[in-house]
């Protein structure tokens, strides 16, 4: 990414490689990243205000769009036949169980939690214990995995749907391409990815508070090449208040969009037009 950024401090970054090597250029760098984004989240209460920041309150726009996303989703890729089976999704970032209990168990047979922050994944346990849901029985939160991104490889072929929000900022370019590579392998044929991230409006902001990385959308579209990640379908999430960043959900397929494949027919010169 040759377009500049900048950090919380204010300091101006010619372009994205010059900031990762600054602060991750070297095997301790790397290490200390990761130590102070863990670090920091270990510092937050176990609540939904906690986990969104203060924001507590866009917790409803954010799964009502996140909703509706998903079900254009399993309306299009998943047939009458693909929906009568056991469906399994796998929350990356999963804080203390939020998507998971508001949103993903609700359409998912299994769900897996991945979270690398210890106190907020046993809050998720005991949120989403089978005594606490109002959902049948054949809907269950069935793995907790207290790992970081950089250090999980999913189960081959078990996932329908792998969702990853407002998280993978604490990835470097590096292991943000490693992850979604390794993650592939985790996904069901025409299984999809779903990325929901804040956006910067250009290049980059670093957040030294809880060391993560804002990206814009040509930055993420730009790794997603390297991921072998093709875009599905993206939608702007609405309602949220405008001093936030703005936000974005991506539906990703590893397999090529079969309307990529499609050319227009070439056009007819003279060809009389029909009268309806």
């Amino acid at each position: 990414m040759e377009v500049g950024g900048s950090d919380s401090d204010g300091r101006e970054f010619k372009n994205a490689a010059e900031m990762w090597r600054e602060e991750v250029g070297d095997h301790h760098k790397k290490t200390q990243w990761y130590t102070q984004g863990i670090g920091y989240w270990e510092g937050v209460e176990a609540s939904e205000d906690g986990v969104l920041g203060g924001y507590g309150h866009v917790n409803d726009p954010d799964i009502k769009s996140s909703e509706a996303f998903l079900n254009t989703l399993l309306s299009d890729q998943f047939t009458d036949e693909k929906r009568n089976r056991h469906l399994a999704v796998l929350d990356c970032g999963a804080g203390i169980g939020r998507v998971t209990r508001n949103l993903l168990i609700r359409y998912f047979n299994e769900v897996d939690l991945l979270e690398p922050v210890s106190h907020f994944l046993e809050a998720a346990r005991e949120k989403l214990a089978p005594e606490h849901l109002v959902v049948s029985d054949s809907h269950k939160a069935s793995n907790f995995y207290c790992l970081p991104l950089q250090e999980f490889s999913p189960d081959s072929g078990k996932y329908d749907v792998i969702w990853v929000q407002w998280c993978i900022g604490h990835l470097t370019d590096d292991d943000f391409v490693s992850f979604f590579k390794r993650a592939k392998g985790g996904l069901k044929p025409g299984g999809l990815f779903v990325l929901k991230e804040n956006i910067a409006r250009a290049g980059f902001v670093l957040d030294k508070e809880d060391w993560s990385v804002t990206r814009s959308d040509s930055y993420f579209k730009e790794l997603f090449q390297h991921c072998g990640l093709h875009i599905y379908k993206s939608k702007d999430q609405k309602g949220f208040p405008e001093e936030l960043f703005p936000v974005k959900m991506y539906a990703l397929t590893p397999d090529l969009p079969k309307w990529a494949n499609r050319t227009r027919p070439k056009a007819q010169p003279n060809k009389p037009g029909i009268i309806k």
